[in-house]
C-alpha cells in the first residue's frame, strides 16, 4: 500500500490568515490539493491537522480519507511528517509527501511517480523540474524511524541527503506545481493566474 500524507497544519503567519482555506476557482487551496491526491492511485490519504484543525476538518469532511491532528505542529513541518509517518496503516509500503499548498499537482504526476517507486528499487522518489528537485517526495516506510531522529532544522531534507544513492529523479517538465508553493499573497496570486490558464 502507498499512502499519501498531505501537510494542512501550518500556522500561515506569513499570509496573516489561513490559505489552505483561501479560495482557488470553486474550491479552496486545500480541497483542489486532496481531490488531485485521492483521484490519483494512492491507496490511502492522511491528511495532517494543526492550526485552524476544526475549520479545515469541516471543509474537507465530504473527502474519502483520514484526518489526524498533530499537537506538535507549532514545532514546525517536520513535526507533521513525523506524526504522519507514525500514524500510518502498519502495512504502509510508501508514503508521498504533499504539501497542503500546492493545489497545482495534477494526479497525472502522481501516478507517474507512483509506476517509477514501483519500477525501480529506490526508497526515495523525487520528481524535477529543469534541473531542481520538487514535492510531493515519496519515501519508503523502511525510513520510518530515520524520520522520526531528523534534525528540525533541516527537516526531510536531511534524509535525502543522507541516501542519495537510493534516490531516483523523475522528470516533470510538464507540471511546474512541483516547485511552486504559497507562502505570501503574490503566490497566491500567481497560483490563481495559473489555475486560470
Amino acid at each position: 500500500m502507498i499512502w499519501a500524507i498531505i501537510l494542512a497544519a501550518g500556522e500561515s503567519r506569513r499570509m496573516g490568515e489561513p490559505k489552505l482555506l483561501l479560495p482557488l476557482g470553486e474550491k479552496t487551496i486545500i480541497e483542489t490539493v486532496i481531490e488531485n491526491v485521492v483521484s490519483s492511485r494512492v491507496d490511502g490519504t492522511l491528511v495532517v491537522l494543526g492550526s485552524k484543525r476544526r475549520r479545515m476538518k469541516r471543509k474537507i469532511q465530504k473527502y474519502a480519507l483520514r484526518t489526524t491532528f498533530n499537537p506538535y505542529f507549532k514545532k514546525g513541518m517536520l513535526s507533521s511528517v513525523q506524526w504522519g509517518f507514525q500514524e500510518l496503516p502498519e502495512e504502509t509500503k510508501a508514503a508521498l509527501v504533499f504539501l497542503g499548498d500546492q493545489p497545482l499537482i495534477s494526479k497525472d504526476v502522481i501516478n507517474l511517480i507512483l509506476e517509477a517507486f514501483k519500477s525501480h528499487q529506490k526508497g526515495i522518489v523525487v520528481p524535477v523540474r529543469q534541473g531542481n528537485r520538487g514535492h510531493p517526495v515519496l519515501i519508503d516506510t523502511k525510513y520510518r524511524k530515520d524520520i522520526q531522529n531528523l534534525d528540525p532544522k533541516i527537516g526531510l531534507r536531511q534524509l535525502i541527503y543522507s541516501h542519495p544513492e537510493d534516490i531516483l529523479e523523475v522528470e516533470v517538465e510538464t507540471c511546474p506545481g512541483i516547485l511552486s508553493d504559497i507562502d505570501h499573497w503574490q503566490d497566491y496570486e500567481k497560483e490563481l493566474g495559473a489555475k486560470k490558464r
